[in-house]
C-alpha cells in the first residue's frame, strides 16, 4: 500500500481492477478546500491513458512489475514460446498478446513484461526494428526505380506481408519498423 505523496513517474498501481503505470502527476493545494493530486494512468495491458483525480493522502495498491528478456523459440498449437536467456524457462504465450507478432524471427530476444507476485505476462515488446529478408517480391520496373515513393507490396521471410519501395528485390535484407509495420531501410551485406 501507498499513498498519494509517495506518487513518481513509473510506480505501477492496482485502480479499478486493472493495472495502470504512473505517466505524470501533480499535488495541488487550492486556495480553498482540501489538497489533490491530477494523474495521467496508462493502461499496462492496452496502452490507453487515462486522466484521474485522487484525494491527498489516499492509500492504493502498488504493483511490481518486472521487465526480463526472452529469446524466440518456435509456434505450436500452446501459442508462441520464448525462453528466458538467463534461466532457460522456458514459457508459451498466447499471439493475441503481440502486436505485429508476424515480425518474430526465431533466435530473437524480446522484452516481456511480468506481475512479479503471480508471474503473469502483461505486455510483449518487439524491438523497435527488426531485420528481415524478403522472400518474394515483384520486380522493380526498369526506370521506376530511383523513386522511393513507389510502393510495392513484398513477402518477409517470416511470412509477413508488408509495403516496400520498388527499387527493394527478392532476397533483399530489409529494416522493419515493427511499431508501425513499415519498411524503414535497405541493409547492407
Amino acid at each position: 500500500m501507498a499513498s498519494t505523496s509517495d506518487f513518481r513517474n513509473g510506480l505501477c498501481i492496482e485502480y479499478n481492477g486493472q493495472l495502470f503505470t504512473i505517466v505524470q502527476f501533480q499535488h495541488v493545494k487550492p486556495g480553498k478546500g482540501p489538497a489533490f493530486v491530477r494523474t495521467k494512468l496508462k493502461n499496462v495491458k492496452t496502452g490507453r491513458v487515462i486522466e484521474n483525480t485522487f484525494s491527498a493522502g489516499v492509500k492504493v495498491n502498488t504493483v511490481r512489475i518486472e521487465r526480463r528478456q526472452y529469446q524466440y523459440l518456435y509456434k505450436d498449437d500452446m501459442g508462441l514460446n520464448f525462453m528466458h536467456t538467463g534461466t532457460f524457462e522456458q514459457i508459451p504465450v498466447d499471439k493475441a498478446m503481440i502486436d505485429n507478432a508476424d515480425l518474430l524471427k526465431e533466435g530473437q530476444v524480446i522484452e516481456i513484461s511480468f506481475h512479479a507476485e503471480t508471474e503473469t505476462p502483461l505486455t510483449v515488446e518487439l524491438p523497435a526494428f527488426v531485420e528481415l529478408e524478403v522472400t518474394y517480391t515483384i520486380p522493380g520496373e526498369k526506370g521506376n526505380t530511383a523513386s522511393s515513393t513507389a510502393l510495392k507490396p513484398a513477402t518477409l521471410e517470416t511470412g509477413a506481408e508488408i509495403m516496400v519501395p520498388i527499387f527493394v528485390n527478392q532476397g533483399d535484407i530489409i529494416k522493419v519498423d515493427t511499431r508501425a509495420r513499415s519498411y524503414s531501410e535497405r541493409v547492407r551485406n
